[in-house]
C-alpha cells in the first residue's frame, strides 16, 4: 500500500518521505512583490526622506516674503530687535516675533538677550551663504524679464556691501582679484589658501592670521575660501580672513557704513590702503 506520506516531483519517477522537500528541476519563477513602492521605499534610506523634509522646512520658511525681508536686513552681520525687524518686512510686530520665532526654532536666525531687550542675527554664515546663492538664481532668472530701473541704493550694493560678516559687491571681488594676483591668497572653486606672503601681507595691516589656526572642533572657521557674489557673478573672498578684514576696514575707518542698507562706502583712506598694501585699483587710478 502506498504512503500517504510520499510526494512525487512532477515526473512520477522519484519520491521521499516525511518532511523532505524534494529538488526543483528547470526556470524557477519569482512573482514581483504586490506593492512595489512599500518595497523600494525599504531600500531607500530613512534619513534621506528626513533630509528632503527638512529641505522642504527650510526652504518654505525661508521663501515666506516678510521673513526674506528679514533675512536681507540681517545680511549685513547686525542683530536687531523684532520692532526694527517688522518695519523692514512691512509687518506688525506681532508678526515678526511669530516669523522670528519660527526661524530661531529651524535654525536660521539666533537669539540674544540684553537687559529687556531681544536681539536677531543670521544663525551661522551658512545661512548667509545661502541667501546670497539664492539672490545669485533669482538675479539669472531676470535676465528673462524687462531690466528693472535701479536706484542709487542698488548701485551702492553693486559697489560695495557687506555679506553677512565680509565685503562684497564690487570691492569685495577687487581685494580678492588683487589678493589672488598679488600671490597672497590661493583661491581653488570651493576652497582657499593663505599663502606665507599673505600672512606677512595681513600682518601689515593689523590682522594676525596665525592666532586663527587655534580654532578646533566644530566651532573652527574656515580659513578662506572663495564665496560666488550675486551682483558681479565672480567670487569674493569669505571665511575668517575675510570676517576679520572687514572688521579691521570699519574698526579704522577704511569704509562706512551706509544706513537703512548693508551698502558701504570706501573713504579716501580706504582708497589709499587698499591700493597700496592689498593692490587694489579703483576707477581712475
Amino acid at each position: 500500500m502506498r504512503d500517504p506520506r510520499a510526494i512525487t516531483d512532477g515526473c512520477g519517477d522519484q519520491s521521499v518521505r516525511g518532511d523532505t522537500v524534494p529538488p526543483i528541476r528547470g526556470k524557477v519563477i519569482r512573482w514581483p512583490p504586490k506593492h512595489p513602492d512599500r518595497e523600494w521605499r525599504k531600500l531607500m534610506p530613512r534619513n534621506n526622506m528626513s533630509n528632503n523634509a527638512r529641505f522642504a522646512e527650510i526652504a518654505a520658511l525661508a521663501g515666506e516674503p516678510a521673513r526674506v525681508g528679514m533675512l536681507h536686513a540681517l545680511m549685513d552681520g547686525r542683530a536687531l530687535t523684532a520692532s526694527e525687524l517688522a518695519r523692514v518686512a512691512s509687518v506688525t510686530p506681532q508678526t515678526a516675533s511669530e516669523h522670528l520665532a519660527k526661524m530661531a526654532a529651524a535654525g536660521l536666525v539666533q537669539v540674544e538677550k540684553q537687559g529687556r531687550h531681544r536681539y536677531h542675527r543670521l544663525a551661522s554664515p551658512a545661512v548667509a551663504q545661502m541667501m546670497e546663492s539664492i539672490m545669485l538664481v533669482a538675479s539669472r532668472l531676470d535676465t528673462v524679464r524687462p531690466a528693472p530701473v535701479n536706484g542709487p541704493r542698488d548701485a551702492a550694493l553693486r559697489a560695495a556691501r557687506t555679506c553677512y560678516d565680509h565685503l562684497a559687491g564690487h570691492l569685495g571681488v577687487a581685494l580678492a582679484d588683487a589678493l589672488v594676483s598679488g600671490g597672497h591668497v590661493e583661491l581653488s572653486h570651493d576652497a582657499g589658501v593663505v599663502t606665507d606672503a599673505g600672512v606677512a601681507l595681513f600682518g601689515r595691516i593689523g590682522i594676525d592670521v596665525t592666532s586663527f589656526s587655534a580654532g578646533r572642533g566644530k566651532t573652527a572657521r574656515v580659513l578662506c575660501r572663495p564665496c560666488l557674489d550675486w551682483s558681479e557673478r565672480r567670487s569674493h573672498l569669505a571665511g575668517a580672513v575675510a570676517t576679520a578684514l572687514c572688521t579691521r576696514s570699519l574698526e579704522e575707518g577704511w569704509i562706512r557704513r551706509i544706513e537703512g542698507t548693508r551698502a558701504v562706502t570706501v573713504t579716501a583712506k580706504g582708497q589709499r590702503v587698499f591700493c597700496e598694501a592689498i593692490g587694489v585699483r579703483f576707477s581712475g587710478q
